[in-house]
């Protein structure tokens, strides 16, 4: 358990880092939920490459606010399309917002023995149920959406513990600070979870697409170039194949869609 805490800590030593003056480095804001989705892309990518990346973590919704005090990234990967949209409107983004994959919502408890439905959040047994605070993850967002859905949120609120983002909703769960939690899938299938977790998917109806958008962010970097590079690549059949095995959906011919079906 210790050490799969400390993975999911190294979002605060890649902010660190990347908040130095690594210039010739390429600085990707990501979304917690693409924690590990992000791994494999720029691991795959500096090898085909040899373009250094760093990885910046966080709530998407922390990202935004960061990115408009002036942090340094040179691409954001959202959990949304309105973050995205919302930088390109006030004129921190090169070019516009574009779709590199569809998430889905899991609900999941560390235990093997502990039944995992919609319907165990109600009981007796059940004390903590963690969820990322709606207001800047969209995971978070969606799992309100599927509890006020299902009439389970007011009759269960008292239970709720609200992470700031993904990673720390994984961390209420693997320290047992809650039986369940909701998270993204791609969390699940990483390899360093394989071994650990007992979840469901909540099916897509129950919650608004949750559509994620990547942007190139503008800055005085210089990394422009590269930024769409990877871009591309991450649109890429290499890239979507990996996308694929975190358990995203990749976009289709036609568009995802969007988030104003709920």
């Amino acid at each position: 358990m210790k050490n799969l805490l400390q993975i999911l800590s190294l979002g605060i030593v890649s902010f660190l880092s990347a908040c130095s003056d690594q210039t010739d480095k390429l600085a990707i804001a990501t979304a917690s939920n693409m924690q590990f989705a992000m791994n494999a892309l720029v691991e795959a990518y500096e090898a085909e490459t040899g373009t250094q990346c760093e990885i910046i973590l966080g709530s998407s919704g922390k990202l935004t606010a960061q990115i408009q005090e002036g942090a340094p990234y040179d691409l954001f990967f959202s959990a949304d399309t309105k973050f995205p949209e919302a930088l390109q409107a006030s004129g921190n983004t090169i070019g516009e917002p574009v779709i590199y994959a569809q998430g889905q919502l899991v609900l999941w408890a560390m235990k093997e023995n502990l039944l995992v439905s919609l319907e165990q959040l109600s009981s007796d047994e059940v004390s903590h149920i963690a969820l990322a605070n709606p207001k800047t993850a969209p995971y978070g967002l969606a799992a309100e959406q599927v509890l006020k859905r299902l009439n389970l949120y007011e009759a269960n609120e008292y239970k709720f513990v609200f992470g700031e983002s993904i990673s720390q909703v994984n961390q209420f769960v693997i320290s047992g600070a809650a039986e369940y939690g909701f998270t993204a899938k791609s969390v699940v299938l990483s390899p360093n979870m394989l071994d650990y977790s007992n979840w469901i998917t909540i099916p897509d109806s129950l919650h608004a697409p949750i559509n994620q958008a990547m942007v190139i962010l503008r800055n005085e970097r210089s990394m422009t170039d590269e930024a769409q590079r990877f871009m591309e690549f991450v649109l890429s059949e290499k890239g979507k194949a990996l996308l694929q095995k975190f358990g995203y959906k990749t976009p289709p011919s036609k568009p995802f869609p969007t988030e104003e079906r709920l």
